[in-house]
């Protein structure tokens, strides 16, 4: 019988290997292995192969547990203090993450669908192409990677890595491919979904209303090499502040900019996923249905109607429906709740 979530899953069970290039870009990346992920778990591998005590995963995300997680605990506790620099440590923060969460679920989860092996929901999914002179980048926070009811996912799986690409928030190698990308396509061409309340976002429809699109004539809206870049902050409400901050330090460095331009979506309702995953009101939405938004609002301008973007909008919306009944079938079996808890916590 396949192993459980909650059950301890030992530490020999294919982690000895090192991660390959072909393990790490199945999991949702097309970057080269990084070197700090590589770092880390190669420390975590030579402390175990020290140790007395057997390398333990378990839980939601794979974490450590036993005498071996207060062993690793202490010893990169000790790493993090003697690092000075904050954005050194950062990183060193984010790359520790992943590679317990690679480590932990090696073997137990699905390498493209984020689910244990038994409710692997691949097979169910249908692909799609997304129009080419759009892009979704999911900007992800490391204690979303391989979460299991994680939506950003889905963009991938669906319309394939290149239309949809995963950037590790603190991982300078994916943050560098992402932000070349923006140079490459132009400052006008960068737009960041999220609701950012002490500014004005712009509206999809102000985007070719009056924004830097206006005039354009529908022969003209395909962009070729240089598509519009959509930015999908993939996170908890809780560290999407600090995911922006770093956004707009960035933003600041390569263009002098202090003001990220942000845009809303006016036509979001509550996801599907508030059914069964808790947030923090019901104004706000998981990534994927953030992305399925953006298809809806940009096919309903009228010179981009003939992209079939409404078709690509429902490819996301079916995928979502295809992940919350994996994810629901999956507690009914362990006789867990499917309840949403209710949340009373209205902040960003």
């Amino acid at each position: 019988m396949a192993s459980s979530a909650d059950a301890e899953r030992g530490g020999e069970e294919g982690d000895g290997a090192a991660i390959s290039v072909v393990e790490w870009q199945g999991w949702g990346t097309s970057s080269p292995v990084t070197a700090t992920v590589m770092e880390v778990i190669e420390d975590i591998k030579a402390l175990a192969r020290d140790s007395d005590a057997p390398m333990t995963f378990g839980g939601l995300g794979g974490k450590l547990k036993g005498t071996f997680k207060d062993q690793e605990d202490k010893k990169h506790r000790s790493v993090y203090e003697s690092i000075c620099d904050s954005e050194n440590k950062m990183q060193f923060f984010s790359a520790r993450q992943i590679a317990c969460r690679l480590l932990g679920n090696r073997g137990h989860l699905c390498g493209k669908c984020w689910l244990a092996m038994e409710d692997c929901m691949c097979s169910r999914l249908v692909k799609c192409s997304l129009w080419c002179s759009i892009k979704f980048w999911l900007y992800m926070h490391p204690k979303d990677f391989l979460r299991q009811n994680n939506t950003g996912k889905l963009l991938w799986q669906i319309f394939g890595i290149q239309s949809a690409a995963l950037c590790l928030f603190g991982i300078r190698e994916h943050e560098d491919i992402m932000w070349s990308a923006f140079r490459d396509s132009g400052k006008g061409m960068v737009w960041f979904v999220y609701p950012n309340q002490n500014s004005s976002p712009m509206s999809v429809e102000d985007l070719f209303s009056s924004g830097p699109f206006t005039g354009l004539e529908s022969q003209k809206m395909d962009f070729g090499e240089k598509p519009l870049n959509f930015v999908l902050i993939d996170g908890t409400w809780s560290n999407s502040s600090a995911m922006h901050r770093r956004l707009k330090e960035r933003w600041a460095l390569t263009w002098g900019e202090e003001h990220l331009p942000c845009i809303s979506l006016s036509t979001l309702g509550a996801s599907v996923m508030h059914k069964l995953r808790p947030q923090p009101s019901w104004d706000r939405a998981c990534t994927a249905a953030a992305a399925a938004g953006i298809l809806w609002e940009l096919h309903l301008v009228p010179r981009l109607s003939i992209y079939g973007l409404d078709k690509q909008a429902e490819a996301v919306e079916n995928a979502l429906d295809v992940l919350l009944d994996a994810l629901v079938q999956r507690r009914l079996r362990k006789g867990r709740s499917i309840t949403r808890k209710e949340r009373h916590n209205n902040c960003i």
